[in-house]
């Protein structure tokens, strides 16, 4: 991605949020920045919808990056990563089941503010084609896919994690444009999510001028991931699948060879041939990663399962290791290392705090078509080979390893490979972000027929004396989503508390 554009696209996002008010849907430009000085060029459409994606790397002036919200959304409710000595009372609050609307981790601001940088993208940029000569239409449909998709990609996020949410589709460009909003069916928001990413998969481009903005921008690629993951949450199995074979079919993407240069290509340099979309740090604009898990109090650690029965330990040949465990997604002392590793032990300094938040990655769409296959029936087989193919790159343990020879798994047996996915996907994407959706997605399958996966996660990472409370909460359905921010029903009297948090 062009440095000097993004900085640009940067600046006007600083510029756009300092000029809001403090409604949550009211993030606004100037009237003069957005109507009379801007929108006028096709390098001012670019330098906007680069804003989109600076918009996803800035701080949303609360404290926190969206990517800080991200992995707390997606593991903090989850067994894999659990509170350390610098965690708030929040973030402690989070892991033993007992979240109130008050809770600043529900702050959902951070997401609504990208979103509304993509509204304002649609809005607009269609406006740009009669000032321009040089934009064409294909051109103009292509900047509008990168907005439409990411929109998707936030409002994926928010239903995930929430259920009903308010869908704002129109932009906050002015006071006139300021919105209150109800809240929209999770079932409406998801028809949305489609309606987007379909005309996002009819223009986006399949790949730009250079690497970085290939991994960091929206491609034809990306929108297919998202689909997957989409139609994966929705129970349709057979357009899961369709959109993971574009993706394999077309040949452009592979799993990083397991060895000992695995982690610094996937992970400390990241944009590898294994990525789809990253989200872009770098040297000017830093993470918070390196204060959530590096510092002498982290926030978070590895709980001690994950070495121990995720990953499991060879303890006659102590060579004999999942490459993702010990130096790979942890460390010994159970630091959490993804993200602030720097090959064998090392810890990345502070001011190296750059590596990238992966949201799609080459294993992912592997995995994610195992699970479809699998849940289409028929072709079980196939789905074990997948999951196989994920194994064999990271050397996974046979501790780990359900489907041995001595005792396969029969490959019409969909809730034991379906459980032996959700098993990979756990060694595979741990501290990504994906844990607790993953569960959820399994635990709520068919009218929640398997709800005791959720339960049974909930029994093993709650504080003993607090567990009996918590799988009593956890049998609401209710309460496998977020309260919505006390601030917000403040401030929108059209929004009402989820049902769990009256």
């Amino acid at each position: 991605m062009n440095k000097m554009i993004f900085k640009i696209a940067f600046f006007l996002v600083v510029i756009i949020s300092s000029a809001s008010c403090k409604k949550w849907l009211s993030l606004k430009p100037q009237d003069g920045i957005t109507r009379e000085d801007f929108w006028k060029t096709k390098e001012q459409l670019q330098s906007a919808v680069i804003g989109c994606y600076a918009s996803l790397i800035g701080d949303p002036g609360n404290g926190k990056q969206l990517a800080e919200y991200l992995f707390i959304w997606g593991e903090a409710r989850a067994d894999m990563a659990v509170p350390a000595a610098g965690a708030t009372n929040d973030e402690l609050d989070i892991n033993r089941v007992n979240i109130l609307p008050t809770n600043i981790n529900t702050n959902w601001s951070a997401v609504y503010r990208t979103i509304n940088q993509c509204n304002t993208v649609i809005k607009f940029a269609p406006g740009v084609l009669a000032l321009d000569n040089t934009l064409t239409q294909t051109q103009l449909n292509a900047f509008l896919a990168e907005a439409h998709a990411l929109r998707a990609l936030m409002y994926f996020y928010l239903v995930r994690s929430f259920r009903d949410v308010p869908l704002k589709l129109n932009a906050t460009a002015n006071d006139s444009d300021l919105e209150q909003l109800p809240k929209t069916s999770a079932d409406l928001v998801l028809v949305q999510i489609v309606k987007d990413l379909q005309f996002a998969e009819d223009n986006a481009l399949f790949n730009y001028s250079n690497n970085a903005s290939n991994k960091g921008r929206i491609t034809k690629y990306t929108v297919k991931a998202i689909q997957a993951d989409v139609f994966l949450w929705m129970e349709k199995y057979t357009e899961a699948a369709a959109a993971c074979d574009f993706i394999i079919n077309s040949n452009k993407f592979g799993l990083i060879a397991g060895n000992s240069g695995w982690f610094n290509t996937l992970y400390f340099n990241g944009n590898s041939n294994e990525s789809i979309f990253e989200f872009q740090f770098d040297a000017q604009k830093l993470n918070s990663f390196y204060f959530v898990f590096a510092t002498l109090r982290p926030r978070f650690l590895a709980s001690i399962d994950v070495i121990e029965d995720i990953y499991t330990q060879d303890f006659v040949d102590e060579n004999n290791k999942d490459i993702r465990a010990e130096g790979g997604s942890v460390r010994s002392d159970n630091t959490i290392y993804k993200y602030v590793g720097a090959g064998g032990t090392a810890l990345r300094s502070q001011d190296a705090s750059f590596a990238h938040w992966f949201v799609y990655r080459y294993a992912d769409i592997l995995l994610m078509k195992a699970e479809a296959i699998n849940q289409i029936g028929g072709r079980g087989t196939e789905a074990l080979e997948l999951v196989k193919t994920i194994r064999n790159r990271a050397n996974a343990l046979v501790a780990t390893d359900r489907n041995t020879i001595l005792n396969p798994i029969s490959p019409s047996d969909k809730n034991a490979i379906a459980d032996f996915i959700l098993e990979e996907r756990a060694r595979e994407f741990a501290f990504e972000g994906k844990r607790w959706y993953d569960v959820l997605r399994n635990a709520k399958r068919n009218n929640y027929e398997r709800i005791n996966i959720l339960l049974s996660m909930i029994a093993r990472t709650v504080p003993g004396n607090l567990q009996q409370s918590a799988i009593g909460k956890y049998r609401d359905n209710n309460s496998h989503y977020f309260p919505i921010f006390a601030y917000e029903l403040q401030t929108d009297p059209n929004l009402i508390q989820n049902p769990f948090y009256k």
